[in-house]
């Protein structure tokens, strides 16, 4: 059974995975049975290491870069004796090619060049996000729900259209995880084990809901309003070191000082608000009734809690996967570059054309982009 090596790195946590796919794609064509195209998986390694910045700050690309430099080799040992493997039972090598930070990215792809060219291998590079849904799919079973991406750097809603996931709807500015881990600096949240994470417990105490700017467009989403809003409301809370002493406290329309924790409570009803609503209109644009919630975001409970609600009252359920899959992790890209090195690697073509689906393989097209957009990927191993 085929075993690949996945190596992400496109934002503050640096992910490797060794994975083996336990059932075969059927033909080299890809003219594959439905019921079998998502193969049964083993994970065999899933080691991730997190670069934290101090309260208050965020994580520049230099340093991040730094962080994934100082790690991927120890992790990559670690994955190998974990799985009691060594690299001549390896397959394939595939890494992150992006969407992500430019330095992090560049980075993780230079080790799997060393990596694939020490142990002879093939190098794939793997669409961040259709990583992440792929590995949603592959845990949850999900057959063809409409798929929520949520996490720190992007913000979609998407659907499959053969051969690609078609992009229904997205954010018009920044994503919905960056608007929380941003408000989470100006409220000096820690930012360990991560600063969504943090906000969504602080949320949990919040009881008073405050009003923010709701901003949806059809099937698009704006979120920069909502952030400058609430980091304004921050600045009257009566513990906030930035309020200048003469200003009005905030207080809710029974006079009761408002808390961090209840701002923490609005931003995220809002927010998640605005993402059930883009979310329905998706599925109902494409007559399904299930939702699949991969990326970062879709760890928080709150927001399954909403859109399991929405999704029950049109007759349909909610997919959803824990942290080990939803943060980001070398299983995703792994699991990803498999699908495609099984579907089209061996037979060097595809059903919709030769070579399509091999754009990003290889030494010679192993440079990275922070602008990898989903919809641009030829999905080679469904129909």
């Amino acid at each position: 059974m085929p075993i690949s090596l996945g190596l992400e790195g496109s934002a503050n946590k640096l992910g490797i995975g060794l994975i083996q796919h336990d059932l075969p794609l059927t033909t080299s064509d890809n003219t594959s049975n439905p019921k079998t195209q998502t193969p049964r998986i083993t994970v065999l390694a899933n080691l991730r290491h997190t670069y934290v910045s101090p309260a208050g700050t965020g994580f520049l690309p230099k340093d991040t870069a730094l962080h994934h430099r100082r790690w991927v080799v120890r992790l990559v040992k670690r994955a190998l004796l974990q799985s009691r493997l060594a690299p001549a039972d390896v397959d394939c090598v595939c890494y992150t090619k992006g969407p992500g930070m430019g330095a992090p990215l560049q980075c993780v792809a230079l080790a799997a060049r060393t990596i694939a060219l020490l142990w002879d291998k093939p190098l794939l590079g793997v669409n961040h996000c259709v990583g992440h849904i792929e590995m949603g799919r592959s845990i949850t079973g999900a057959a063809n729900p409409t798929i929520l991406y949520v996490s720190g750097g992007n913000t979609q809603v998407l659907a499959w259209s053969a051969p690609h996931y078609h992009i229904f709807g997205e954010t018009l500015d920044i994503a919905v995880g960056n608007t929380l881990d941003r408000f989470a600096r100006t409220l000096a949240i820690s930012n360990d084990p991560a600063p969504g994470y943090n906000v969504e417990q602080l949320a949990k105490q919040g009881t008073r809901l405050v009003d923010l700017p709701y901003a949806v467009k059809g099937m698009d989403c704006s979120f920069s309003g909502i952030l400058a809003a609430v980091d304004a409301l921050a600045g009257q809370l009566a513990d906030s070191p930035t309020r200048d002493p003469a200003a009005p406290v905030l207080r809710d329309a029974q006079g009761e000082p408002v808390t961090r924790a209840d701002l923490c409570f609005s931003l995220q009803e809002t927010l998640f608000a605005m993402l059930v609503e883009i979310t329905e209109r998706a599925m109902s644009h494409a007559g399904s009734d299930s939702v699949l919630i991969v990326g970062g975001v879709g760890c928080n409970m709150r927001l399954q809690d909403m859109m399991g609600q929405m999704a029950r009252d049109r007759g349909g359920g909610v997919f959803a996967t824990d942290e080990r899959f939803c943060i980001d992790n070398g299983i995703m890209i792994a699991h990803a570059g498999l699908l495609s090195w099984r579907t089209v690697g061996k037979a060097g073509k595809s059903k919709h054309g030769r070579g399509r689906g091999r754009e990003d393989w290889g030494l010679e097209a192993s440079q990275t982009t922070q602008r990898f957009r989903t919809d641009e990927v030829f999905v080679t191993w469904r129909d």
